[in-house]
């Protein structure tokens, strides 16, 4: 049914991470740019979801270069999501395995920073699952082109030159990206999902990757490897 399968990857292939280190990430991230006390509301903001603007009134707010002091957060929250993986604390979902029964080319695209994506993947030996994998790069102009905008998820497409293609997400905004690059969407319910109600219209909800391998079909597996 598609040529081409891209996932999300945290709250997808993996957990998320949690707001607490996020936010320390950050406070560190503070403090390495020179501000010992930053305000706690401008932490949680740089933290998660942060936009050009926003990050340019904080910066005016400290006195900081908003393109040095977002290079020294994203290298700081790259690093504790590394660390946190490494620790057990992030671990893939049970059923990830199923993706190699899914009869198509296979994608990521993550609104996390491409050092954060690629080390995560390699960490839990699921980079060669993936013909292409995109994060953001570190610069504040990838702020703009996060999800919902399907700016990453385009260039996934032209990679995987994908005629039929479907993305799956935990969030609105993975739907929205896929509305916005006119592809199908699944809307996977984790366990952090089961009750989340949604504003936008996926063209599947699923529970599990195990779901998505209905729909998309199935792809022979070579059973002599699991020996």
């Amino acid at each position: 049914m598609y040529d081409a399968v891209v996932l999300d990857k945290d709250g997808v292939l993996v957990g998320r991470t949690s707001f607490d280190t996020l936010r320390e990430a950050a406070w560190d991230a503070f403090v390495s740019a020179g501000v010992e006390d930053p305000d706690l509301a401008h932490v949680d903001d740089v933290a998660v979801g942060v936009d050009p603007g926003t990050l340019s009134t904080i910066c005016e707010r400290y006195g900081l270069d908003p393109t040095e002091f977002w290079r020294i957060r994203d290298e700081v929250a790259a690093a504790a999501q590394i660390a946190a993986a490494r620790s057990g604390q992030k671990t893939p979902y049970e059923d990830v395995d199923a993706l190699r029964y899914l009869d198509a080319s296979l994608g990521v695209v993550s609104s996390n920073q491409q050092e954060t994506v690629d080390a995560v993947l390699d960490h839990f030996g699921l980079s060669g699952r993936f013909e292409v994998a995109y994060g953001r790069e570190p610069s504040i102009a990838s702020l703009s082109r996060k999800k919902p905008s399907p700016y990453y998820l385009e260039r996934a497409l032209d990679a995987l030159d994908a005629e039929t293609a479907i993305f799956v997400g935990d969030n609105e905004s993975d739907i929205r990206a896929a509305d916005n690059a006119g592809i199908d969407s699944a809307f996977i319910r984790r366990p952090h999902r089961r009750s989340t109600e949604l504003t936008c219209h996926p063209t599947y909800e699923i529970d599990d990757l195990h779901d998505l391998v209905s729909i998309c079909g199935r792809a022979p597996v070579d059973n002599s490897r699991e020996a």
